[in-house]
């Protein structure tokens, strides 16, 4: 089979997406997906500002949830802005190059906020299980170092899938029947064997979401456990509802990730595939800050408390304004 790789190019040769069956909800897609995005990009932003701003908020909890979100304007704008494009002109091309750059940075963003998840499920099981350490055992430098750690590690993780991807040879047409640069939909357009990189990325699948998921999973196992010796019943409740929550969407995320890249040989539909990728790039970049943050009562009243500070600043600048005139 003759190798057309070098048509891959920046110069001779694109990536072609097209969404296949939109014909009327083009329109209606477009909208939902805009507002999902631009909320995204509010909520997540209003985090990273009020974080900053009040410094009752300066504990490791908040440092973890500031990185989440800044994490996820990030992760949210690698693949959201080209499926707007996708449905606003019913097809986009990408350079080969810049579908490579695509997916190392989703892949990245992706591994990065499974790390991050797991931490903060790790800070939690030590405030909750351990309060009279959580200070010693979550200092400043140590929240430092799992931040650093987590980012680190993600821009690791990036690399393999891009690169192996990019070893592959694409005899055309090279049209991928999904929204973005995935993993799923290059291989299955490749004309070489892809079974060494298939099981490559089946195991860094398993060591990065079912690791990270399992440890996840075990901190809030343990939580619960410290909740249930609670003696009020109404902290018990409060607890639980917090929890349930917060595990809720990191079960959303972990199991459609999962169910995505953890299944060598098994492929879905395209349009199966694409289902389950608006909930890990659309559907939980936005739930985070609203089960993470929207739902805490400290992290509301900072919220009213910016929002004063910040309408105060701009009365006064407008009455000084006037008087100046």
């Amino acid at each position: 089979m003759p190798n057309d790789h070098s048509r891959f190019s920046l110069d001779s040769c694109s990536v072609y997406m097209k969404e296949q069956n939109l014909l009327g909800w083009q329109t209606l897609l477009f909208a939902i997906f805009l507002c999902f995005y631009l909320l995204t990009i509010t909520g997540n932003m209003v985090i990273i500002v009020v974080v900053s701003e009040d410094p009752r908020l300066h504990s490791p909890m908040y440092t973890f949830l500031q990185h989440l979100s800044f994490l996820e304007i990030w992760y949210t704008s690698t693949t959201v802005p080209l499926l707007l494009a996708n449905l606003a002109s019913w097809g986009h091309t990408l350079s080969f190059p810049a579908c490579m750059a695509q997916l190392y940075f989703f892949v990245f963003f992706g591994a990065t906020e499974c790390f991050l998840l797991a931490t903060m499920a790790y800070d939690r099981y030590l405030a909750i299980c351990s309060p009279l350490h959580y200070s010693l055992l979550m200092s400043h430098d140590n929240c430092a170092a799992l931040v650093t750690v987590s980012w680190v590690t993600g821009v690791g993780t990036g690399f393999l899938p891009s690169l192996m991807i990019s070893k592959l040879d694409f005899c055309g047409p090279n049209r991928i029947n999904h929204f973005f640069c995935d993993l799923p939909p290059l291989m299955q357009l490749s004309c070489s064997s892809v079974y060494v990189t298939e099981m490559a990325i089946f195991v860094l699948s398993i060591a990065v979401l079912c690791i990270c998921f399992l440890l996840t999973l075990l901190s809030y196992v343990f939580i619960v456990s410290s909740i249930l010796r609670i003696p009020s019943t109404s902290g018990r409740m409060k607890t639980f509802s917090t929890c349930g929550s917060h595990l809720a969407v990191v079960t959303i995320y972990y199991g459609t990730m999962i169910s995505m890249y953890v299944r060598p040989n098994a492929h879905l539909s395209p349009e199966i595939n694409k289902v389950i990728s608006v909930f890990y790039t659309v559907v939980t970049p936005l739930l985070n800050p609203v089960i993470y943050s929207l739902r805490n009562k400290d992290f509301k009243e900072a919220v009213r408390k910016v929002m004063r500070m910040k309408c105060g600043v701009y009365r006064a600048k407008v009455k000084g304004s006037v008087l100046t005139q």
